[in-house]
């Protein structure tokens, strides 16, 4: 009888229990091991009894937990539940006694996800995820921390915007509130007079949906009536009570962010004792709470949030575990253009030196699954994301 490997997305504790308890396993022997961890679940049917005693012990020395079950319709054959971070499983799926073709499926699991979604609905449209997609960033700002990005008049903002269509933007993201590193919040009058104008023309001169950047329910709904067909809210719904009502009610798409502390002051506690599972956590709480107040799932997309509440290597572990936010089955936003850990790792201070480091981190992206990629230089990124689509999908975009 082989051997099955099998997998489970879980993004929390509450649905890890829940899951090995319909499984058939003790949870009740390791509930309060698991408050605070957010770990993956891999369930091993038809073990030899020899082969699980050793997977068991293997695994609990590298930190994780195994539960053990006999299967009575398989003589000596076991069941196995193992939970632990990915790693760990990979650290696993590496040992060198266990069985060539367990290991190689094993590897193959972790290698892969749930089906990501293929579309994503706005108020008016639908983007299609078929290939990668490219968010122009438009900030009606004097103050983002990448001069070149900055469009304060009316008309300079407009030409930039057309400008950004023309060079392949699928989606235009327009902010009237900086949101670096250590800025200083804007009054709710200041956005609205920054932003509204702006979508409300633009609308009008390019075929592509805009979506507006901002974490106030007022300027959301705004925006939307002003022809915005999404909503970035960089807190993940958690700046305004008032923010998922008026999503909801306005129609638009949504996506949510991970961040912790606002702006002025996230970069002061930049420390975590899981990053990847409490960025899982929280953006699953942010969907959770985006449904119950009336918004689609198929309007909802998350975005890791990185430089938000990160230290530098935080940016590059959630880079290099990217795979992980799978788990929780909706569209992949990612923004790392030109921001300041590709400054550090490359030792550029200035953010107009960072293309270069920019487009490693979209190739990469599209290599771990993202979708929609949040960038300043549109057509450079757009032809870095559909040339690493191309070599991971083998096929022309």
């Amino acid at each position: 009888m082989a051997v099955s490997v099998e997998l489970l997305a879980v993004s929390g504790v509450d649905e890890l229990c829940r899951r090995l308890a319909d499984a058939g396993f003790p949870v009740s022997e390791i509930e309060a091991q698991l408050v605070g961890v957010f770990p993956r679940l891999v369930v091993i049917s038809d073990l030899p009894a020899a082969e699980a005693v050793l997977l068991a012990e293997t695994l609990t020395g590298l930190g994780g937990i195994a539960l053990e079950q006999t299967q009575v319709s398989a003589a000596k054959r076991n069941r196995l539940a193992l939970v632990a971070s990915s790693s760990m499983l990979q650290a696993l799926a590496r040992f060198k006694p266990l069985d060539p073709l367990l290991a190689a499926e094993l590897s193959r699991q972790l290698d892969t996800g749930p089906p990501t979604p293929v579309q994503l609905a706005g108020r008016r449209c639908i983007l299609s995820l078929d290939r990668p997609r490219i968010m122009g960033v438009l900030n009606v700002t004097p103050d983002s921390f990448y001069a070149g990005s900055r469009q304060v008049a009316l008309d300079d903002a407009l030409r930039q915007g057309v400008r950004l269509a023309a060079e392949g933007a699928d989606l235009i993201d327009v902010g009237g509130e900086s949101t670096r590193p250590g800025a200083a919040a804007v009054d709710l009058a200041a956005e609205l007079e920054r932003v509204v104008p702006v979508i409300e023309r633009l609308a009008r001169e390019v075929d592509c949906p805009l979506s507006v950047d901002t974490n106030k329910s007022q300027v959301a709904a705004a925006a939307v009536a002003a022809g915005a067909d999404f909503v970035n809210d960089i807190s993940g719904l958690q700046f305004d009570p008032g923010m998922a009502a008026a999503v909801a009610q306005s129609g638009a798409g949504l996506f949510l962010m991970h961040t912790r502390g606002r702006p002025r002051s996230m970069q002061q506690d930049t420390g975590y004792s899981d990053l990847l599972g409490e960025i899982i956590a929280y953006l699953k709480a942010a969907v959770t709470q985006a449904v119950t107040a009336g918004i689609s799932e198929q309007r909802l997309a998350i975005d890791p949030g990185i430089g938000f509440g990160k230290s530098a290597e935080g940016n590059l572990e959630i880079l290099r575990r990217l795979k992980e936010l799978h788990c929780l089955g909706r569209p992949l936003l990612l923004g790392t253009s030109r921001k300041s850990f590709i400054g550090r790792a490359l030792g550029l201070d200035n953010p107009a030196d960072r293309l270069a480091g920019t487009l490693a981190t979209v190739s990469l992206g599209v290599a771990a699954g993202a979708q929609i990629f949040r960038v300043h230089d549109v057509k450079p990124a757009r032809e870095a994301a559909l040339m690493a689509w191309a070599i991971c999908h083998q096929q022309m975009p």
